[in-house]
Formats: C-alpha cells, structure tokens, sequence
C-alpha cells in the first residue's frame, strides 16, 4: 500500500492523536459486583490498546435506570468514578486517549433495573428486542425486553441532568471526552425515529421535534466540558430492534448539520458489521460530509484496505475497530507491517468472565 494515512497522525481538538484507528466501544461486561465498578483488570484490557489513536469505552450507564445488561458499567457513583480512573491512568500512562461513551438504553432494558418494572421510553410502544442478563445461576442469557413506560416531560429533564452529570464525572475520572451512544436501538435513536417515538409534543412528531432531545443532551454536555470534547454515535442504517424508519435519515443529516454549527468535535456512524448487513449509500457518505465540518469516525466491518479508500477520498477522518481489538491488543502495529490478525479465540468468553478471551491476547512480538 503506497499511503497509510490511517497511520499519520490528526489533530482531535485539542488532542494530538498518533493515529487515525480508533478502538470501538466493545460491551465486555467485566465489573465488579456490586455496583457495577471498573475493575484493575478492565484498565489492564484497555492499556494493552493504548497504542490506538483513539480509544472509546464500552457504553457505560449514565444512572441506575439507564441500564439494560447485566455487568456493565457506570460512571454515576463516586466507585464507579474511582474505578474509571485507574482506566484512564493507564491508558494515558501508555501515552494513549481515551473517551467514555455515555449509555442510556432506553427500551432496551430489564425489569430488574427499575423500580416499577418499566423501562424508560420516548412512546410505550412494543417491540421485538433481547438484553443479556445474568440469571441467579450466575450464566448470562438472552432475555425478552417488556413493554416500556412512556417518559414525561420530568422524566426527560432528569435525563437530559443526568448526561450532563455523567459527563463531569468523565471528566472527574480524567477521560479526555466522551461519545453519546445515539445509534443502536437505543435511547437517543428511540427519540429520532418515528417507530419507536409517537409523541404528540415537542419531543416528537415532525424532524424538528425528533431531534430535540439529542440537541439538548449535546446543549448541556457541551457547555458543561466543552463541545471539543463532546462526539456522538449515529446510526442511521441498522434497522434492527423495531428502528425501521426511512425518515430517520433526514432527521439524522438535520442533526449533523445542527452539530456542525454547535462545534460538537465528532460524529461516529455505526455501520451494520454482519455479513449481509445493508449497506451505507454512497451519496449519504457525502451528505453526511457537508452537513457536518468536524470529525468523522466510522465503524463496522472495516477491512485496512478500506479504511484507506474512504480516508484517501476525504469522507472519513478516522475509522473504528471492534472485534479486531478483542484478539489484537496491537492492532495499529499490525495494519502498520501488514502482519495477519489473530482471530478470537473463543467467542463465549466476549461477555463476562475473568481475563480469559480479554487481557490474555499477546501482540505479535
């Protein structure tokens, strides 16, 4: 390969990184229990992938009912935040930046997260959709998601709080930002699409009114830590979890370009990374481009070859690798010499466990 501008260097901010690989945010659940704390062995995990340009967390919980798995973190109490910041010491002590990336699941949920049994929702509206949760046996299993409980006006305000909270206490815990999880089903895409999102007030209903919530999380982030150190994860083509809305799109580019005048530092666009996932458009890659001015960092089934084309054609600034990073701490070493990337050894130990399948991979010497 005659360029590899995936390993030069780009500015983030304020931030010099040493190169345009980003690890992405990968659920391990690892805590300890209980209290869903962050643990030596995770600052481990992620220190091994300090040489990364980037590294964002696994989607941590932004308070108690956020939460929709068993085993992940959270960074809304002052163990949590302690436990975080043994991570970003180690990650920086490897000359590493890391940014945390604020969850709130939404309708993705289980009963056991919440007092009255009811998931917080933009509409109550049923869906085809799965958690993992650790049953009293102490194994994980898949679990059906129950009908949530529609949010009133004060429950969208205590949210709203509530990422602007997590993000000082990211801050607290020394990230050097954080990334709000807007894709994947969850709550920030519940509000943008109109299948999940049958509001009649100003939260829903027309484009304008869909985004809201979105703006106003990203309002109150930002002018807590500063918008430079704020990104966000869209991802408009992954339909799955009841999100088949073609007008999402729309209201997706309309939010880009509204972060683009704001000054948020990144976008992050989920892509589909199973094998016969629907593919990205290209015109929306350059709609995408010209509606937004900052970062953009994309994900989802990237091959080097190409992250290199989309770098080279200027539509992408930086490009995220998951499951690569689980079984290649050194991942940027490799793509850098060409070398074969190991494969995951055993996908059971993904979710849960000790070091085995997390902090047991070598480099490739």
């Amino acid at each position: 390969m005659a360029t590899q501008k995936l390993l030069q260097p780009l500015e983030l901010g304020a931030l010099h990184l040493k190169n345009r690989v980003v690890m992405a945010p990968m659920t391990r659940a690892r805590t300890a229990q209980p209290g869903n704390v962050p643990t030596a062995l995770m600052a481990e995990y992620y220190a091994q992938r300090a040489s990364a340009g980037l590294i964002v967390t696994e989607a941590t919980q932004i308070a108690p009912e956020a939460q929709g798995y068993s085993w992940t973190p959270g960074i809304h109490s002052a163990q949590q935040i302690a436990g975080w910041k043994q991570v970003t010491e180690a990650v920086h002590a490897a000359n590493g930046a890391i940014f945390c990336q604020l969850w709130h699941v939404g309708r993705m949920s289980h009963p056991s997260f919440h007092a009255d049994g009811k998931p917080l929702a933009p509409s109550a509206i049923p869906f085809d959709g799965q958690v993992w949760i650790v049953n009293a046996a102490g194994q994980g299993e898949m679990i059906d998601c129950p009908v949530p409980r529609e949010m009133t006006q004060q429950d969208i305000q205590r949210a709203i709080a509530q990422y602007r909270q997590a993000a000082l206490n990211a801050v607290e815990a020394g990230f050097d930002g954080i990334e709000v999880h807007g894709g994947n089903g969850y709550l920030v895409d519940q509000f943008l699409r109109r299948t999940s999102n049958h509001r009649t007030d100003q939260y829903g209903g027309p484009l304008e009114n869909r985004i809201r919530f979105a703006q106003e999380l990203l309002t109150a982030i930002s002018a807590a830590i500063g918008p430079e150190r704020t990104g966000i994860r869209l991802a408009p083509f992954i339909t799955q979890r009841g999100m088949n809305d073609p007008e999402a799109i729309d209201a997706i580019l309309a939010l880009a370009k509204w972060c683009s005048g704001q000054g948020i530092g990144y976008i992050h666009l989920a892509e589909a990374d199973w094998d016969d996932a629907p593919t990205v458009p290209e015109p929306f890659r350059h709609q995408l481009r010209e509606a937004f001015n900052g970062r953009l960092i994309v994900a989802g089934n990237y091959t080097q070859e190409k992250a290199e084309r989309y770098l080279a054609a200027g539509l992408v600034d930086l490009v995220a690798f998951g499951r690569p990073f689980v079984s290649n701490p050194d991942l940027p070493a490799r793509l850098s010499h060409h070398l074969p990337l190991a494969p995951i050894a055993d996908m059971s130990t993904l979710f849960g466990g000790d070091g085995k399948g997390y902090t047991d991979y070598p480099n490739a010497g």
